[in-house]
């Protein structure tokens, strides 16, 4: 879509400001297999979506807004509700990236029918182009059945999350040849589905690389290897707001030790009573003799 009209960004600062461009479409992704990299971030808040969406191809609206929002041990209480709203939020911030959203854990397992019924009403609810599914062969009839009514699909296999307590927890996947040969094989289900792109999560490099081989549409790797289509990590773990992170996350700053600062600045102020000073107050007005 191109941004033709005008916001009164002047009011608020919910507003984003429109920018000179045309948002990335489905096909346009699909063609960067073996391509230029994909660059991917999540994004669930329309702020964040403005600042990532220049430099991004895709933001994810990923279910992993439980734990980085709303503080949950797991993805697996995140609602439909909760994802619209971050979706429908992140799509106002941006106007060049492709948007995915993820679909939470029980809205899409029970039959490909309940599947689409969730993902039309995310689509229409949001306003984004995609949405996200995890797991592999059990679902990949689920995959070709959104595809052929036009809901484009994003994969996921290797370490899946919503499946955390039947894989045991957030291990590396793909270290026995058995498993290899079942995530493999998982990949390929998915893509021949339909997928338009596919995220490889936690899996031993090796596998990611045999992965991005095997299959037509674009490999985008969290904790897989520099050789897939393209990368997507967490915003918040990237820009160093947790303390703990995955060992695949490359901190690129410490925004929790710089808020820690300024607040600590702030506070200070505060207590001095240097804040606010005269820039922060509003004088009253000399009447005109």
């Amino acid at each position: 879509m191109s941004t033709t009209f005008t916001l009164d960004t002047a009011t608020s600062r919910a507003n984003p400001t429109p920018a000179p461009m045309r948002r990335l479409t489905v096909p346009a992704i699909q063609r960067r297999k073996g391509g230029e990299p994909i660059v991917m971030l999540t994004a669930y808040t329309a702020r964040m979506a403005q600042l990532l969406d220049a430099h991004c191809d895709m933001l994810l609206v990923g279910d992993s807004l439980g734990q980085v929002i709303y503080g949950l041990p797991s993805t697996l209480s995140v609602t439909l509700e909760m994802m619209i709203a971050h979706g429908a939020a992140v799509v106002r911030g941006s106007y060049h990236a492709v948007v995915v959203i993820d679909m939470p854990f029980g809205s899409y397992e029970g039959s490909p029918q309940a599947a689409f019924e969730s993902a039309a009403r995310v689509m229409a609810a949001t306003g984004a182009a995609a949405v996200k599914l995890e797991g592999g062969e059990a679902i990949a009839e689920t995959v070709a059945f959104l595809t052929r009514r036009g809901i484009p699909v994003v994969g996921h296999v290797g370490l899946t999350p919503q499946a955390v307590n039947a894989l045991g927890g957030y291990g590396a996947r793909g270290k026995s040849e058995a498993e290899q040969a079942k995530i493999l094989a998982d990949a390929k289900a998915i893509a021949d589905a339909g997928a338009f792109a596919l995220v490889v999560e936690g899996v031993v490099e090796p596998l990611a690389q045999a992965i991005t081989a095997a299959v037509g549409c674009p490999v985008i790797g969290i904790g897989a290897s520099a050789d897939c289509d393209g990368q997507v990590l967490v915003t918040e773990d990237m820009l160093g707001l947790f303390d703990r992170t995955a060992r695949f996350v490359k901190k690129y700053d410490d925004m929790a030790g710089r808020i820690s600062a300024a607040v600590e600045t702030y506070a200070g102020e505060v207590r001095s009573r240097a804040f606010p000073g005269p820039d922060q107050l509003y004088p009253a007005e000399v009447a005109k003799k």
